[in-house]
């Protein structure tokens, strides 16, 4: 064993369509610097997945199952550290594939500095319907998502989290492993914490994945929502703001609210709250058609930005009642995955 090779984990349930794709793009990759294992940590799955991971187990013995009775992705991520038997770690989900020479990109990018602990890069969207496609536009625009790298693209460089990252297996031990209270934005927590102890985490744009986007304008819906009000939860354990692009969100729902009372009170505020809103409505066509470079689609991508920004506000708000103001726990009810 070297400390080039590498543990890919990937959490998994019920992704029957999805899980062989995902592995064989791990299995298939050529990666001269060391050995590859792939470890499927399945949530107790019911449609078949098993009976694929069985197949995938039978023909190449790089490829092990865990199962995970928790059946949350950051319980399936400990799981496969505890099982992982290398000192590279690297985690993608079921629901995507890895692009060319994915492996390769990673372990250049990771062993770029002693003091780079985590690296990743470009997640390419997969359109499986119209409705994906429009979504995964929305998705992939700085007006969507904000400075997001790892959706929007960018410079190689040093960044505050990446998605399917890579990580030297030593960072666990000096950081801790992924909080398993949080549902959502585990990810970010962890490499927040490994940039707040003065490491690094390094977007190489040369690093591709593929991701297929929800195809259901409701489960997006759910899923930003879910993203703010996990947030909160997450500055408040640490006792910050983990990124300022969060609190964006939140002002245009309370924009929106507040601008619609006060134009109720005032008259002559009503002008500048329906200039506000005339302005957004360009600002997502621009937006939209300059991602698209279609009209049509354009205007399409307009309607889903709302989606995102209100959803994220939202749930951001619903976590400040919950958490900061109320000191509740998280909700059961937000404990529910968005693809479920």
């Amino acid at each position: 064993m070297t400390n080039s090779d590498i543990s890919v984990l990937i959490p998994c349930r019920n992704e029957v369509q999805y899980i062989e794709k995902a592995v064989d793009s791990i299995l298939n990759q050529e990666y001269p610097y060391g050995e590859i294992e792939v470890i499927i940590i399945d949530g107790l799955s019911d449609d078949g997945t098993l009976e694929v991971i069985e197949r995938l187990i039978h023909k190449d013995n790089r490829v092990k199952i865990v199962q995970n009775t928790a059946q949350t992705t950051p319980h399936a991520m400990n799981l496969g550290l505890k099982t992982a038997k290398y000192d590279l770690i690297l985690r993608i989900d079921a629901h995507a594939f890895a692009g060319q020479d994915f492996l390769k990109n990673n372990y250049k990018a990771i062993t770029k500095g002693s003091d780079i602990m985590c690296a990743g890069g470009r997640i390419n969207n997969i359109y499986e319907n119209n409705i994906s496609e429009i979504i995964g536009y929305a998705m992939s625009c700085s007006f969507g998502v904000g400075n997001a790298t790892f959706r929007v693209g960018g410079n190689e460089g040093f960044v505050d989290t990446v998605a399917f990252g890579v990580y030297k297996k030593e960072v666990f031990d000096k950081v801790g492993v992924f909080n398993e209270e949080l549902i959502r934005n585990q990810d970010d927590e962890l490499n927040f914490r490994i940039t707040k102890q003065g490491y690094k985490i390094l977007y190489d744009p040369a690093i591709q994945s593929f991701y297929y986007v929800r195809a259901s304008v409701g489960k997006l819906y759910k899923q930003y929502y879910q993203y703010g009000y996990w947030k909160v939860y997450v500055n408040r354990m640490h006792k910050t703001l983990t990124s300022v692009r969060q609190i964006i969100p939140v002002l245009f729902v309370l924009g929106l609210v507040l601008g619609a009372v006060l134009s109720l009170l005032v008259t002559s505020f009503a002008y500048l709250y329906v200039s506000g809103i005339l302005f957004y409505i360009v600002l997502a066509l621009v937006f939209g058609i300059k991602t698209t470079k279609s009209f049509k689609k354009g205007g399409m991508t307009a309607l889903i930005f709302p989606v995102l920004h209100w959803s994220y506000g939202l749930g951001y708000l619903n976590g400040l009642l919950s958490f900061a103001i109320l000191n509740r726990k998280p909700s059961s009810s937000k404990k529910t995955l968005s693809r479920s």
